[in-house]
């Protein structure tokens, strides 16, 4: 597995999904985007980070009671200690809010390990103590039940569904306002250097509309004019 290049990471805490989905589309990749989980506080930057996933399965009785939590093995305390600093912890929970994931303490030891972030289709128990926390995190609700209640740790860091879009240990997630895109781990380098250009070229359309200038010819770019007037914007705002 390639570590992320801290050019690549940096290139994608400046860009969006949203300019991410279409660099993706562009490719035909159509379910990249994790459906449902939102941040539960706005953030300045974009997350970025390799995932590190956690399999939930349904819960069976005689086998999630709390005393499964006194395993040091049990998946989802295991995984806790062993995602990676600078990775994201992504939960498969099956798209069930009705148990938690994880809580703050579970995800303030994250915070304190250096993980850039930690997302699940299912929710979080402590919200507003996640929130205030600062790391990144994204989940479709708030849920105070233990996963215990609904939701079987199965196993660690290997390909799972989330919010109905494939994860692989190691994708990169990133993840915005709009929610967390995951982008194949081959692919990560060329996908941010080919948003950073969208992104470029974005922030210039959005300029001359907020001006009064149509889209037409402008996005997209299909008059060569509006091309020219790019290169000179660029070169005035050293981008």
């Amino acid at each position: 597995m390639m570590a992320l290049s801290p050019e690549t990471r940096d290139r994608l805490r400046r860009v969006s999904t949203a300019t991410l989905a279409t660099a993706l589309f562009k490719r035909g990749f159509r379910t990249q985007m994790i459906q449902g989980p939102l941040p539960l506080h706005t953030p300045t930057e974009s997350m970025v980070g390799e995932a590190f996933t956690v399999r939930y399965i349904p819960a069976r009785e005689d086998l999630n009671t709390l005393e499964a939590f006194k395993d040091p093995n049990h998946p989802q305390r295991k995984a806790i200690e062993a995602c990676p600093p600078g990775h994201v912890l992504v939960f498969d929970s099956r798209k069930d809010a009705r148990a938690a994931s994880a809580g703050a303490i579970l995800v303030g030891r994250l915070k304190a390990r250096g993980v850039a972030g930690v997302v699940t289709d299912g929710g979080f128990r402590d919200s507003a103590e996640i929130a205030a926390l600062g790391i990144p995190a994204f989940h479709t609700r708030p849920s105070a039940p233990t996963n215990l209640t609904l939701n079987h740790a199965i196993d660690i860091n290997v390909p799972i569904g989330c919010g109905d879009a494939p994860v692989f240990p190691g994708d990169v997630l990133v993840g915005d306002c709009d929610g967390v895109i995951v982008i194949p781990a081959h692919l990560a380098d060329e996908i941010a250097a080919e948003a950073t250009e969208m992104t470029a070229y974005e922030d210039f359309v959005a300029e001359k509309v907020a001006e009064g200038r149509t889209i037409v010819g402008l996005y997209p770019a299909t008059n060569p004019a509006n091309l020219e007037e790019f290169k000179g914007w660029r070169a005035a705002k050293g981008r």
